[in-house]
């Protein structure tokens, strides 16, 4: 089986269980949630998060690696391999923060409260639970992984509905791109930096109504929900852009 379709198996898997790890995550654990509701995590419509996804196609990669013996000791080639999952997964949490606070004037997730922290996007207790997760990965995933891979390889006419996510995931991309370029316009003209969880979790306070999976569809348009919110100073939704 190539090795595209590999990748595109897993980031499927990785996209879709990523949300459900973080949709657990913002109803019990998430300070942007302190109503404890359930909120659709992420930035698409959709049950996943391409950031997981893209993750599991990384951890993937780095764990066939082992396969070429770089390291002859097998606990330090372990320890090794684990560092390298959480070097590539806070390379990735931090270009996709980046990208979203600096084009789109959106913050999706805020560290700032922890010890160490980089623009409040990656810090050192969340890349030592990606290394945690890569073992995790590495010791309970990935030899399940191989053999899903090798059902897939015999049954190629499972691809239709590794394609029909494809499909579905682009549509949603496409929503999502139209949604951050109205984020973006409001934040632009009244300098801010957008929270993005808070504020989903905010609509859903103010809106009972809202639907779980589109929790910017209100009975209002956005724009004045922001506006509001704007007037109120909400300091949960809103911080002042960096220069």
């Amino acid at each position: 089986m190539s090795l595209f379709l590999t990748l595109a198996f897993l980031f499927f898997i990785g996209s879709v269980f990523g949300w459900v790890l973080e949709l657990f995550f913002r109803r019990f654990f998430s300070s942007a949630n302190p109503e404890r509701k359930w909120i659709n995590p992420g930035f698409c419509t959709g049950p996943y998060v391409p950031l997981y996804g893209m993750g599991l196609c990384i951890l993937f990669l780095i764990a066939m690696l082992e396969k070429l013996n770089l390291i002859a000791d097998p606990v330090l080639n372990r320890i090794v391999l684990f560092a390298a999952m959480a070097v590539c997964m806070t390379v990735i949490e931090y270009i996709a923060g980046i990208a979203a606070l600096k084009i789109a004037h959106v913050r999706l997730w805020d560290y700032s409260g922890e010890w160490g922290n980089i623009d409040g996007l990656i810090c050192p207790k969340f890349s030592l639970i990606w290394a945690l997760l890569g073992a995790v990965y590495y010791f309970f995933v990935h030899p399940h992984i191989l053999d899903a891979l090798a059902w897939l390889s015999r049954n190629l006419a499972f691809s239709f509905f590794i394609g029909l996510f494809f499909g579905v995931f682009i549509i949603d991309l496409a929503h999502s791109a139209d949604l951050t370029v109205k984020l973006r316009k409001f934040a632009r003209e009244h300098d801010v930096v957008i929270r993005y969880e808070n504020l989903k979790s905010q609509l859903r306070s103010l809106q009972k109504s809202t639907s779980f999976f589109r929790p910017f569809h209100t009975a209002q348009p956005l724009h004045e929900h922001l506006s509001k919110l704007s007037a109120k100073a909400s300091d949960f939704v809103f911080s002042r852009r960096e220069k």
